[in-house]
């Protein structure tokens, strides 16, 4: 069997709030509401076992009804949560606010409680960790849970990628030691804050990270594509050009997608192909996971999108 791909961090409950019109400050914005189970950790985890990629789930999860169907969702996903967290109190929730063109307004968060997943519960879990194939954890999770990560990635050689999922958590890391990270995945936003502010260009950003010891830069860019960089090399694609109904949870998916076609032995150039097309499906439907798509589908849309 397989080796899983362990995620680590948010497990969230996803309340998003579509605006029905252009949205107006300090007063009342109609709009339509959806639920759905999400957390950038847990998109992660969910998207890859629907493509058939063994995987564990290391997260925080309430002990209240939200928690209990949370949980339900992954297990009948396929994801395994053998090593997760339940605490007392309420689940973790996420609150997006969506513009009309489905682009994120605003957002909350609430009640994630990452910050119990220690360098001590890690330890407990050893066992378990030797087993993957990868490590990936949002920057959700603590500093010092993050550092611990990439010691033991270090020591097994395990390769550990982080997602910085936004700004504030990403900022948390401009001063870690990231020597021996294989990989970080910002974007445009994101990439100036886990820098210094000597480096005010993208590519001074990119070569501080890879002088530090990072061994692949993937820089995304949104409807223009994404880069990733290397010492040794940089290879940059385009976007699709979509009609976008839901931005949520396309960058998740779009690792995840890179993350099935190094399972599949694929190369860097072809890995990119999947994580673009799974992000380009991901953006035209409603929630974070592709829940229309398996393995075979995702592989035989690359051709739609990038048929050369």
């Amino acid at each position: 069997m397989s080796k899983p791909v362990i995620c680590i961090g948010a497990a969230l409950v996803d309340e998003l709030f579509h605006a029905t019109d252009n949205m107006l400050l300090a007063t009342t914005n109609d709009a339509t509401v959806t639920k759905t189970a999400g957390g950038v950790s847990r998109n992660i985890a969910h998207q890859l076992a629907l493509l058939e990629v063994p995987v564990q789930l290391i997260s925080v999860f309430g002990n209240d009804s939200d928690s209990d169907w949370l949980k339900q969702v992954c297990l009948a996903a396929g994801v395994k949560l053998d090593a997760s967290i339940t605490k007392q109190g309420l689940s973790g929730k996420y609150t997006g606010i969506l513009n009309v063109d489905g682009s994120l307004f605003s957002a909350f968060l609430t009640n994630a409680a990452n910050h119990l997943i220690t360098p001590e519960h890690l330890a407990q879990h050893q066992e378990l960790l030797r087993t993957a194939s990868y490590l990936l954890a949002d920057a959700n999770i603590s500093v010092d849970t993050a550092e611990w990560l990439l010691v033991f990635s270090k020591e097994t050689g395990i390769p550990f990628v982080i997602e910085p999922v936004s700004v504030p958590p990403a900022k948390k890391f401009i001063n870690v030691n990231l020597d021996g990270l294989y990989m970080i995945t910002p974007n445009e936003d994101e990439l100036p804050v886990l820098c210094s502010d000597k480096s005010f260009l993208t590519q001074l950003q990119v070569e501080e990270l890879l002088q530090k010891g990072v061994k692949n830069i993937w820089l995304h860019n949104g409807k223009h594509g994404s880069a990733l960089y290397s010492k040794d090399k940089t290879i940059t694609l385009h976007a699709p050009s979509i009609e976008v109904l839901d931005c949520t949870g396309a960058g998740d998916g779009s690792l995840s997608g890179f993350i099935l076609g190094r399972h599949l032995g694929k190369e860097d150039i072809d890995c990119l192909k999947l994580a673009h097309t799974l992000s380009a499906e991901i953006l035209q439907v409603s929630g974070a996971i592709a829940t229309h798509l398996n393995q075979e589908k995702l592989l035989q849309q690359v051709c739609k999108y990038y048929p050369n």
